[in-house]
């Protein structure tokens, strides 16, 4: 199979799926696979049992995940993308290491809303060593994810976010320091919004639109009041708190119209630099912006 020139270079996954090392790694998934016209393996991507059975099927057979199990209802990730964003997070504090990757548990990073799944910690400590802590307003995730946590025998501390209007304040604690915050904010403004774009989701899958999303997803995970640009606005207010206990801040931004308001932000906060990283897989383009309140000379790591 052809290499998928827009995943990053070092993403396991850029040559597609390899079904027979998935399939060696969980046997559960054979009754999901099909062959596609051109005879090849694949899976029915809208049904979600097949879905979260893929997944569970490449973090097993790529990162050594032994258990993950969460909620039904709770957002289950596409891997490929994730692991994108952990490797240009890797290249970020690369830039300022001489070109070479930080690894091991000295560098830590914070995964706001980590999420039932865990699944940027559990990549990111198999890929890179990372010491991670894992924030969620939800009680139910963080349960699931201290369990997948526990029953892969990882060091991956969780911390509870009591009060939704915050991001960084109440879970950064005055002696903490992190190379790294992470985020995959929750994109819609409301309930209304997120069942919209379930549907559209539905339709480009060659289905009826259903408001059944087959990714899965609680309302935390989904919408906040003022969506995205809402969320990062918060983020980039909060993150001038902490300025010096991050060396790097970063979310993802789904929509390529909110970066002007967020540059403003920015601005507004008196950041030292930022960046806006693009990443693509097949047809879809995302990107996180990265912003620092250190100096070139002070993030020499």
């Amino acid at each position: 199979m052809a290499i998928k020139p827009m995943l990053h270079p070092r993403n396991q996954h850029r040559d597609g799926y390899d079904f027979a090392r998935l399939l060696e790694a969980t046997p559960e998934l054979e009754p999901f696979v099909t062959r596609n016209p051109r005879g090849e393996m694949t899976i029915e991507f809208a049904n979600a049992e097949a879905v979260r059975m893929l997944n569970r099927a490449l973090l097993a057979a790529h990162y050594d995940v032994k258990f993950w199990e969460f909620p039904d209802a709770y957002l289950c990730p596409p891997i490929p993308g994730r692991v994108d964003y952990i490797h240009s997070l890797a290249d970020l504090l690369a830039e300022d290491n001489g070109g070479d990757i930080p690894r091991g548990d000295d560098i830590k990073v914070l995964d706001i809303g980590t999420g039932a799944s865990l699944v940027y910690p559990l990549i990111g400590q198999h890929e890179y060593g990372w010491d991670f802590t894992g924030v969620d307003i939800d009680q139910v995730s963080i349960k699931a994810a201290r369990q997948i946590n526990d029953r892969n025998d990882l060091s991956i501390s969780l911390r509870h976010q009591k009060n939704p209007k915050n991001i960084f304040r109440g879970v950064i604690h005055q002696r903490d320091t992190f190379h790294l915050t992470m985020c995959n904010p929750p994109f819609h403004s409301s309930l209304e919004q997120a069942g919209k774009g379930t549907e559209r989701k539905w339709r480009n899958l060659g289905k009826e639109p259903s408001s059944k999303l087959n990714f899965g997803g609680q309302n935390a995970e989904l919408w906040c009041p003022g969506g995205e640009i809402g969320f990062i606005g918060r983020m980039v207010e909060q993150s001038v708190e902490f300025a010096a206990q991050c060396l790097w801040f970063t979310t993802l931004v789904s929509k390529k119209d909110n970066l002007r308001t967020i540059d403003r932000f920015l601005s507004k906060a008196g950041v030292s630099e930022t960046k806006t990283v693009e990443m693509a897989q097949g047809q879809k383009t995302s990107r996180f912006v990265a912003w620092t309140y250190y100096s070139k000379k002070q993030r020499a790591l």
